[in-house]
């Protein structure tokens, strides 16, 4: 059982599947969330039956491709609730089905700014309150897509390849400064979205945000307290 009682988690993509699961699950186990979506109205509201009280939730509303509005958000949070020990970065997009010499000059610049820079910002901001209390996790959600280059991929896997490179610089910067920086390579996921793109496939070899939640409380927790660097892959059977 997992204990959060006395954390702080900032969480970005927090109106999304992944992002619900993963702040509801940090609530479970008695944490106290910083929600961060670019709409934060569109932040499902919890259950009563849950029984989580208001006062463990802060939801803002945040441009993450926007470093004022990133370092405000921080500031918030830290006004709010004096800390910040766990980052979870799950914001980010997808676009892909194109050889190279097809795709949009733009794509370039929306999925490094909705994979990577959304991650840099939030992660520059947060690290300097966390070295000054010498401890803290981040957690970054990059792809399986980042360990290789598919075909038609190509920008979205560089993206993803940027979040796993910016993980493991960041781990070896602050290895000796009790902060940890680790990321998750997913599999497809099961989403709503995925499912209406991909009707013929077999959702169950998928995997859940629920699952990939349950990875991400690990690696927030004390029992990956000699974790560090890490791309963890979390496929299920996909």
């Amino acid at each position: 059982m997992y204990d959060f009682s006395s954390k702080i988690i900032m969480i970005t993509g927090a109106s999304g599947n992944l992002g619900t699961a993963t702040y509801r699950a940090f609530l479970k186990h008695g944490g106290k969330v910083a929600l961060l979506s670019l709409d934060a109205e569109k932040i499902l509201p919890l259950e009563p039956e849950l029984g989580i009280i208001e006062d463990s939730i802060l939801k803002i509303s945040t441009d993450l491709t926007s470093e004022s509005e990133v370092d405000a958000a921080v500031e918030k949070t830290l006004s709010t609730f004096g800390q910040i020990d766990v980052l979870v970065n799950i914001a980010g997009g997808y676009k892909g089905g194109t050889p190279i010499h097809e795709t949009p000059s733009d794509y370039l610049d929306s999925l490094f700014d909705l994979n990577f820079r959304t991650t840099f910002n939030t992660s520059k901001s947060v690290t300097p309150s966390m070295l000054a209390r010498g401890a803290g996790s981040i957690i970054n959600i990059a792809a399986r897509a980042g360990l290789s280059g598919p075909a038609k991929l190509a920008v979205y896997s560089a993206s993803k390849a940027a979040v796993i490179r910016l993980t493991e610089s960041m781990a070896a910067e602050m290895k000796n400064e009790g902060v940890r920086v680790n990321c998750i390579l997913p599999g497809t996921i099961d989403t709503p979205r995925n499912r209406l793109d991909m009707p013929k496939a077999d959702f169950s070899r998928w995997v859940s945000p629920d699952s990939i939640a349950d990875v991400i409380l690990f690696l927030a927790s004390e029992g990956a307290r000699s974790i560090t660097g890490a791309s963890i892959p979390v496929y299920g059977r996909s």
